[in-house]
């Protein structure tokens, strides 16, 4: 319970908490992104030549540190709240401009090159199928019987002949081979929701981000001017 005095503190707990919270999101769903049944299945089928593995570990390592940073930002306010330093809100809006400077590029990537992921993940789908079905490799089958297990589909529309043996050994049983199980259909429909997600959490981190530099900015300028700090170095939140 916050008194009268110590609301202006205590409303910078509030929100600082709040990017703490998104900062364990984006770590939530790096982690999920990167360790995921589906994901994980695709990267360790990708050749080196395929973009998918470097994007896979890519996004994996960026999400990780735009949470830590969000995190160490939202720490360092706290603390500059509670000790009114001005290096500690100084720290803390250099690490939101930081996950700004990171954010937009990504935000940015991803409207630009909005199909590369699918595109590379369903070409990783595409290169196991074409190998099963020239029966090149007993190894690929087992992969591709574990990529339709995963995705709950059976196989493709194939233009080079019949496919039906393939989806007899790869497909799990009871499943019949039509339009709806089509499995590139099924991946990109699966990663498109999957990143219109990211998308969307890339866009409520970037406001966020933007927010905690004006919050900081503001806060910096109340401790340098003494303005609305009626306890000074003594706000603790009951």
């Amino acid at each position: 319970v916050c008194t009268q005095q110590e609301l202006l503190p205590c409303k910078y707990f509030l929100e600082t908490l709040l990017f703490q919270l998104l900062g364990l999101s984006i770590a939530t769903l790096s982690t999920v992104t990167h360790y995921g049944l589906h994901f994980t299945l695709i990267s360790n089928v990708s050749l080196d030549s395929n973009a998918y593995r470097v994007i896979h570990h890519t996004a994996f390592y960026f999400g990780i540190c735009l949470s830590m940073t969000l995190i160490l930002a939202a720490l360092l306010s706290s603390a500059a709240t509670v000790r009114e330093s001005q290096c500690l809100t100084a720290m803390g809006f250099f690490c939101f401009a930081l996950a700004f400077c990171g954010l937009i590029p990504a935000a940015c990537w991803r409207y630009t090159h909005s199909t590369e992921v699918e595109d590379s993940m369903m070409d990783v789908y595409d290169f196991v199928y074409e190998e099963v079905r020239r029966n090149t490799s007993s190894f690929r089958r087992h992969e591709l019987t574990a990529i339709h297990e995963a995705f709950l589909c059976c196989g493709k529309h194939s233009p080079f002949g019949d496919t039906i043996n393939v989806e007899n050994k790869t497909c799990p049983p009871g499943q019949v081979h039509d339009e709806r199980q089509d499995c590139l259909q099924e991946i990109q429909d699966f990663l498109k929701k999957h990143m219109d997600f990211v998308f969307s959490l890339l866009g409520i981190a970037i406001g966020f981000t933007v927010y905690g530099m004006v919050l900081t900015s503001f806060l910096w300028f109340s401790i340098h001017f003494s303005s609305n700090l009626y306890r000074k170095g003594k706000y603790i939140l009951r």
